[in-house]
């Protein structure tokens, strides 16, 4: 498996959530994405965070932003 970090000025405020978008190219359909929140000791923490698809982009939205990463095995070799 994959990941690729994030932090909390990526995301975009769209009225009262935030959401954070990837390219389906980079990242797959997003069938089996896990997003995980990166806690202040360093460790991660499962979420269930809302996941769309719009056009040819995977978005991950959420109530606030946050430092984490998204982990799938459908990454194309980096």
């Amino acid at each position: 498996m994959a990941s690729i970090n994030f932090s909390k000025q990526d995301f975009v405020k769209d009225g009262d959530r935030y959401k954070l978008g990837f390219k389906k190219n980079d990242i797959g359909e997003g069938v089996d994405l896990i997003v995980e929140r990166k806690e202040e000791n360093g460790t991660y923490t499962l979420i269930q965070a809302e996941i769309n698809r719009a056009n040819d982009n995977v978005l991950v939205v959420w109530s606030e932003p946050f430092d984490g990463r998204v982990v799938t095995d459908e990454y194309k070799q980096l």
